[in-house]
Order: structure tokens, then C-alpha cells, then sequence
């Protein structure tokens, strides 16, 4: 049976209500957070180095593009060293909707799905990056059937771990959805995403999350600043869930 995740998603993101916003960019966001990384990256980093020397190997300095938004799933690419940030939109309407940091993995889902990739890739500082095209891909599970199965569990997760972060949305009240928004998208208690990434993932507009958010501050929860938000109470933040 063939699972269209792109139009799964679709469905779920009018459910939350997406026709309030850009539907590309709320899309965007929500792929970002298929990307591979931490306990979900399907290379461990003894895989990375050991694969280094038979993958393309690519650098770029800061600011180079490392793919650009549309492109039809047209490969895969790993972080080695330094951060590439993604971004939806252009001009005054860019915004970022994730960073890939080393050890992440990212193309993957589009390419085995065959759909444009919805961001585009800007390297932060130099980076190094492994990059597979669509039969490279295809060689190297073919090759390492123990990737091949790490890597099909690792999708598995990363689409699974998205669904049921946006069913878990549903039919809450929008106070009860950001504060589950931020407990899931932190790290080490920080959310590194603007309020308009945020804003777009619950289909809503931003002044309407940013009244939220200055209730949550208010109360000793969360701490906001430029492009990011700190989270200062975990538990009393879960409790608003």
C-alpha cells in the first residue's frame, strides 16, 4: 500500500487550521521536523566516518546553498561539521524553520517520496557535508544491509513522531497546543525557532501566539526573546498541556 505522507499531512495541517496561514510555509515547518537527528538520525557517527571516505564529500562556506527549495527530492545530505539553517519564503516574508546540526540527516523523506523539497538549505558558517544523489542513495542500502534497516526504522519514527505531534494538537485550545508546541520542539530547554515558524505550525496568526506567549511569560514559564524562547518550567508548562 502506498502511504502519500505529503497529502497525510496536508489533511492533518487544515485540521489544525492552516487555511489561516501559508499553507507552504506551515508544510515547511512541519516537514523540518522530519528531519534525522539525535536518537532518530538513522547514522550513528562510527557510520558517518566510516562512510566518509566512499561518500561525495562537499564544503561550503557561510552563507553557500547547500539545496534550494523545489527541487524533487533530489538527494541526501549529512552534516559532518558546522550548522545549515532552513528557511521557507523569501524576503521580507523568509523565515527559518529548523537548523541541521552534525550528525543530521535531511532529504531522505523527499527523495524515497519524490516530493520538492519545501526549504531551502543556507550554511551558517563553513560546513562539510556528505551528499548522496538518488543511485548513490539507492547503493548504499543496497550495500549495508544493516543501514538499510536502521535507516527504514529511522523514517518510520521521524513520520510517526510528526503524526502524532500534530494529532496530539487537535481539539485543544490554543494556549493547551503552544504549550505542547514548545515542551516538544525545545532543546536543552531552548526553542531556537522564530514566533512566525511557531505561529505557522498551529495555524494561527502571530499576534494571537504572542498574547500566549506573554501570558506564559507572565507566569514564570517561558522567557522570550529574539528568535527564540527559553524555557523556565518544564513542569508547570507540561501542567498547561
Amino acid at each position: 500500500m502506498h502511504f502519500d505522507q505529503s497529502s497525510a499531512m496536508d489533511r492533518a495541517l487544515r485540521l489544525l487550521g492552516g487555511a489561516r496561514v501559508d499553507p507552504r510555509l506551515q508544510q515547511a515547518a512541519w516537514v523540518a521536523r522530519c528531519v534525522g537527528r539525535g536518537s532518530s538520525a538513522p547514522l550513528t557517527s562510527h557510520d558517518v566516518t566510516a562512510l566518509a571516505s566512499t561518500l561525495r564529500r562537499r564544503t561550503l562556506p557561510r552563507s553557500g546553498v547547500v539545496f534550494g527549495a523545489g527541487n524533487g527530492g533530489s538527494g541526501v545530505w549529512i552534516v559532518r561539521s558546522g550548522q545549515v539553517e532552513l528557511s521557507a519564503g523569501s524576503g521580507s516574508g523568509r523565515v527559518v524553520v529548523q537548523i541541521l546540526k552534525p550528525g543530521d540527516v535531511d532529504g531522505d523523506i523527499p527523495l524515497l517520496l519524490g516530493m520538492p523539497m519545501p526549504y531551502t538549505g543556507h550554511a551558517l558558517e563553513d560546513v562539510e557535508l556528505l551528499e548522496l544523489g538518488p543511485e548513490e542513495f539507492e547503493r548504499l542500502l543496497a550495500s549495508h544491509p544493516a543501514i538499510a534497516r536502521r535507516w527504514l526504522s529511522s523514517v518510520a519514527e521521524r513520520l510517526n513522531t510528526s503524526h502524532m505531534r500534530i494529532l496530539g494538537l487537535l481539539g485543544k485550545s490554543l494556549a493547551q497546543q503552544t504549550a505542547q508546541l514548545l515542551l516538544d520542539e525545545s532543546d536543552a530547554d531552548v526553542v531556537a525557532l522564530p514566533q512566525r515558524t511557531l505561529a505557522a505550525m498551529l495555524g494561527v496568526r502571530r499576534p494571537s501566539l504572542n498574547k500566549v506567549l506573554k501570558e506564559f511569560e507572565r507566569a514564570g514559564l517561558v522567557r522570550v526573546r529574539y528568535a527564540a524562547i527559553d524555557l523556565l518550567d518544564r513542569s508547570a508548562l507540561s501542567s498547561r498541556t
